[in-house]
């Protein structure tokens, strides 16, 4: 597997491409349960595959990669990336995942993204595993798919190469009180604890979506209705978390942080901060999160923090 600092890519592959299209690259055709029955009595469906399917359930859209990635954290050992896609291609013909990939004028994407397919649910239900997947979830939009995928990134970097981190959630549902109305934070969170003290981070996703900045606006107003009523367990919060907004590039930074001003949604009782996606890929995330400060021109200017908490 490439490590996350080879990559030399300068734009994100999970950056949004106009007239980009989801592609079905799974099996189409029918598949027993006798027949995957069949396959575990005959060891050709293992431990390893369960231990794939329990991750496909927990993050819903995940890339090939990023099992690889998650399989070698929890101590499974895989050989290669190869070896792992075979497996995944056992799981595909057997109907327990399906896959899709992108396509837009530039082409394919480099990769594919798994999700659970109707046998995935019900092997994880006959283990008492709970899976809410519906095959509704499958028709998800691409935006929608690469949130997730941002998502994952950033978990697993933070699991990989940050000393303080306690625990993720993948999807963890937040309460706007005054608008009455519970959403979940598109990146996920991670808990950080050192000396003793724990802090949570919340990621947003920010894409270059339809209506991006429409979009953008009302979430902000949602964050900004949770902080500014918050108060200790809310939403199961100890203390008041972080909100990190993960953009595309640079330059989203800036164009997002300019619509946050421009509509008077930003958070008093936080320091906003951004990241973007090829950060990430940084041997260290300590250096990988910026914020605004006025300067001596009295206008905005994007600084670097240098967070010692994040350090490997």
């Amino acid at each position: 597997m490439v490590e996350d600092n080879e990559i030399r890519a300068e734009v994100s592959p999970f950056a949004i491409r106009e007239g980009e299209i989801k592609v079905f690259d799974g099996k189409d055709a029918y598949v027993s349960m006798n027949q995957i029955v069949n396959k575990i009595n005959l060891g050709h469906i293992t431990d390893i595959h369960f231990a794939i399917l329990d991750l496909v359930n927990e993050f819903e859209f995940i890339t090939s990669r990023q099992i690889f990635q998650m399989l070698k954290i929890k101590g499974i050992e895989i050989d290669s990336q190869d070896k792992l896609n075979r497996k995944l291609d056992v799981m595909i013909n057997s109907k327990i995942l399906t896959r899709y990939y992108f396509l837009s004028e530039d082409g394919k994407g480099i990769y594919r993204i798994y999700c659970l397919e109707k046998m995935g649910k019900y092997l994880l239900t006959s283990k008492e595993k709970d899976c809410t997947w519906q095959p509704s979830d499958n028709t998800k939009p691409v935006v929608m798919i690469k949130k997730r995928l941002v998502g994952n990134q950033t978990l697993i970097a933070y699991l990989r190469k940050v000393k303080a981190f306690d625990s993720y959630i993948v999807k963890p549902a937040i309460k706007a009180k005054v608008a009455g109305k519970i959403f979940k934070a598109s990146g996920g969170a991670v808990k950080l604890t050192k000396n003793g003290k724990s802090i949570q981070f919340v990621f947003e996703v920010v894409r270059r979506e339809y209506e991006w900045k429409k979009n953008l606006i009302e979430r902000m107003r949602l964050y900004k209705d949770f902080y500014d009523n918050f108060i200790p367990m809310d939403s199961g919060f100890k203390t008041i978390p972080q909100l990190i907004l993960i953009c595309e590039d640079e330059n989203h930074i800036k164009e997002t942080f300019y619509e946050i001003v421009k509509n008077d949604i930003q958070i008093s009782k936080i320091k906003l901060l951004f990241t973007t996606d090829l950060r990430q890929n940084k041997d260290t995330l300590q250096d990988t999160l910026v914020e605004f400060k006025i300067d001596e021109n009295n206008k905005y200017k994007m600084e670097n923090i240098d967070l010692k908490l994040l350090e490997l």
